[in-house]
């Protein structure tokens, strides 16, 4: 079972993460791309970091904004450590 962090871990997590928030105990993030096509190839890329921290994003797409929450289930729904590490993996992705 993961831990969930402190609001000042989590602050201090958010320092380093550009554009993230905090919304209802999930860490959010709304990404504007070009348009659909773009949105689409932007979220197969989020899915395949998704994987291979196996640890998955809520994601919603909407043309071509796609809105990002993390949070860990095992933890209750908080925010943890392994959501930090999956926004820094999608923050590193270069948008399509």
């Amino acid at each position: 079972m993961s831990a969930a962090l402190t609001p000042s871990q989590i602050q201090e997590g958010l320092l380093k993460l550009d554009g993230w928030g905090i919304e209802q105990s999930k860490l959010l993030k709304v990404y504007k791309l070009k348009d659909f096509k773009a949105a689409l190839a932007f979220i197969n890329l989020i899915g395949a970091e998704a994987e291979r921290l196996n640890h998955h994003p809520e994601i919603h797409n909407s043309w071509n904004k796609v809105t990002l929450r993390l949070c860990t289930h095992d933890a209750g729904g908080q925010i943890t450590e392994k959501d930090l590490t999956l926004a820094r993996a999608i923050q590193s992705i270069s948008l399509p």
